[in-house]
């Protein structure tokens, strides 16, 4: 039995047109320039359907239009236009496919997630103490360096223990490399005795820091599978002596990381640091009545230099005037 000869594109059918166009490009090549009426005679037909074929020939890239006179492009060029076209389409749908896949590893995780949970226990340990929530960080963290710990402290009086007690290991697994820290804080905070220190220090060592004006409670998320919860959501943690659960269900921990995130997204930076800090001293003069020449001589900067701190500061603080900046900066605690 003898192979059927393999079919051979016909070089019209590669350049993508149809009987018609490929009749009307011929006549285009022939003549090589033309109007539609010229083109109309030799094709033997109606003007306005001889314009609307060349209308589409030109949209294809294989004709220029010219003051009214039609030149084919070289039968090569077109050819490579047509290529590099469904490059780009190649291109995007490749872009489209590692888009899905990339959109889908959330739902996996999810899936994973649900089959363990209805397939085994649900892990849950009661805690009881300040040292034991601190340390049992810092022991998770031991386990599978460098640990994400992701945290929000909701009041004042868990924050001055954290400042008081607690922070120091925290930081010191941070310059360990054994944690890496975010932690959302109340702006009302800002001002306790030692707050600004310690939350530097976090920062030296690479930890990240954002304000709220609310913060619903205390939780936390020590790397992928590991959080923790109050005894009693929204309450603070030394009113009920540090009574919290660890929950050890992926489910859950996702969860509180989403939840997290969101709070994260709502919150913003600390003023601190080189460009904070210069922001502050503007605001904080400008609030005392000091006009600009006058900040700039108190600072030894330029006017420039003040005038773009204002603009920083009113960019950070989502304020459309420096009054508003003002009250705004004084709100979150920059100015205490």
């Amino acid at each position: 039995m003898h192979n059927q000869p393999r079919r051979v594109a016909e070089p019209f059918e590669t350049l993508g047109l149809d009987p018609a166009q490929s009749a009307l490009y011929t006549a285009v090549l022939r003549l090589h320039k033309a109007t539609r009426t010229d083109l109309a005679q030799a094709m033997d037909g109606p003007v306005e359907k001889v314009g609307r074929q060349l209308d589409d020939l030109v949209r294809l890239g294989v004709v220029d239009e010219q003051s009214g006179e039609y030149l084919a492009r070289h039968p090569a060029a077109a050819l490579g236009r047509v290529i590099a076209e469904r490059l780009d389409r190649l291109a995007e749908e490749s872009r489209r496919i590692d888009s899905a896949l990339g959109s889908i590893r959330g739902l996996i995780r999810d899936y994973d997630a649900g089959r363990n949970y209805q397939s085994g226990t649900f892990p849950v340990e009661m805690a009881n103490g300040a040292d034991v929530l601190y340390e049992s960080v810092v022991g998770i963290a031991l386990q599978s360096p460098p640990m994400e710990l992701l945290t929000a402290i909701p009041d004042e009086r868990t924050m001055a223990d954290f400042v008081r007690k607690f922070a120091d290991p925290w930081i010191d697994a941070q310059k360990r490399q054994l944690l890496s820290v975010e932690v959302i804080v109340p702006v009302s905070t800002l001002g306790l005795p030692g707050v600004r220190h310690q939350l530097t220090r976090l920062l030296d060592t690479g930890g990240k820091v954002r304000t709220l004006d609310r913060v619903p409670s205390w939780f936390m998320t020590a790397g992928p599978e590991v959080a923790g919860l109050p005894a009693l959501w929204g309450g603070n943690l030394p009113d009920h002596a540090y009574n919290f659960y660890l929950v050890r269900t992926p489910i859950v921990v996702g969860m509180l990381r989403t939840l997290f995130q969101e709070l994260w997204g709502r919150a913003v930076s600390l003023p601190w640091g080189h460009r904070g800090d210069g922001m502050v001293q503007v605001l904080r003069l400008a609030a005392q009545g000091v006009c600009d020449d006058s900040i700039a001589r108190q600072l030894g900067v330029s006017v420039r230099t003040v005038r773009a701190r204002f603009a920083d500061a009113m960019a950070e603080l989502g304020a459309q005037s420096r009054f508003h900046a003002g009250v705004e900066a004084a709100r979150r605690g920059w100015l205490g």
